[in-house]
């Protein structure tokens, strides 16, 4: 089952006013994310049924009392996949070469492309950015926009949301059209900030584009660290020491995300600065209280230290993970290359 495709397009050297003949490379990611099935497919509800040991009546009753789950589950598979055979045949309308490539393949820096596009949402363009540099733009296609209708219908039942795809520009509806754009330069990307992470002064290969989370393995465990704002190795702020549940670090990208649910502000998505939040800190006092949360400027770095035994610094979510260990430092900044992005209207204007 298809879930996720990531196209990569390069330009023939060739004048504007010729055919545009492009090289595409598109990813697909597959259904099994951390080794368990997502959605519902026959053989995932087979399993189940399999698992729970039940006899035929059992089997009925799960079926009446799932039945509209899996009816949706099946069409968000279906208009996914619809999406991107959409989309495919587009590019072979647009005399386009392009290659396709599992999402769950992408290992090495993306190159040699003049554009990527991912269809999926803001997870598959999340991935691609970190294969990317601050050469190639990317264009997102949320291929399974949420219906308000369907949110309301299955409110009482379950949660009805599909993909948000906040930093999509395309959908399959205006996709043809803003691919004609990109290609004949009538639009441009939009430069995103990135994060840079350094563990004990080496940077990390991966920047984040939504935000970096610093934790102890276990969430029921208290997380010790110290942080201060510094500027050209220089102390900005007053040493802060924390027990509490992680630190929350986000880019202007990623302010709309976790950092917006757990009581943060969204922020210009232009903006090079960077936001961070103490989670749930345990009785900070009242000279650091006003410290849990703020903002980092572009000139500036946040630097931590770390105060148990083990740590885990999370990018962008649960997929890319560093371990960290008592003593070490974690050095985060505004300071990464940026990231090419052709924006929705209402977040480039």
């Amino acid at each position: 089952m298809i879930l996720a495709s990531i196209c990569c397009v390069r330009e023939s050297p060739i004048g504007r006013s010729e055919k545009i003949r492009v090289r595409v490379r598109v990813c697909f990611m597959d259904s099994v994310d951390n080794g368990e099935r997502r959605f519902g497919t026959p053989d995932w509800i087979g399993l189940v049924w399999f698992d729970l040991g039940i006899g035929s009546e059992g089997v009925v009753w799960v079926w009446a009392k799932t039945s509209q789950l899996v009816s949706y589950l099946d069409n968000r598979r279906k208009v996914h996949k619809e999406a991107i055979s959409f989309c495919q045949d587009i590019l072979l309308q647009k005399h386009v070469d392009w290659e396709p490539v599992l999402r769950s393949n992408l290992s090495q820096p993306i190159r040699d492309v003049d554009l990527v596009i991912t269809v999926g949402g803001d997870g598959t363009l999340l991935q691609a950015s970190h294969f990317m540099d601050d050469l190639i733009p990317v264009l997102g296609v949320n291929s399974d926009p949420t219906q308000a209708e369907e949110v309301e219908e299955f409110s009482g039942e379950f949660d009805a949301t599909r993909s948000t795809g906040y930093l999509c520009a395309a959908t399959v509806g205006n996709f043809e059209q803003m691919l004609d754009n990109i290609l004949e330069g009538q639009t441009g990307p939009c430069k995103l900030s990135r994060m840079s992470i350094c563990v004990n002064s080496k940077l990390l290969s991966t920047y984040a584009l939504n935000d970096v989370l610093i934790a102890h393995p276990c969430p029921a465990t208290v997380s010790r660290f110290s942080f201060r704002i510094t500027k050209d190795g220089q102390p900005c702020s007053p040493l802060v020491n924390c027990r509490s549940s992680g630190l929350r670090v986000s880019t202007a990208a990623g302010s709309t995300a976790a950092m917006l649910s757990a009581g943060g502000f969204a922020m210009p998505i232009l903006s090079k600065d960077l936001q961070y939040m103490v989670r749930e800190p345990i009785s900070p006092g009242a000279t650091n209280a006003a410290l849990m949360h703020g903002v980092v400027k572009s000139d500036k770095s946040m630097d931590n230290v770390w105060f148990c035994k083990k740590g885990l610094v999370y990018i962008d979510g649960c997929h890319i993970v560093y371990s960290i260990k008592h003593g070490d430092t974690i050095e985060l900044s505004s300071g990464a290359p940026v990231l090419k992005v052709f924006l929705p209207n209402h977040l480039s204007s």
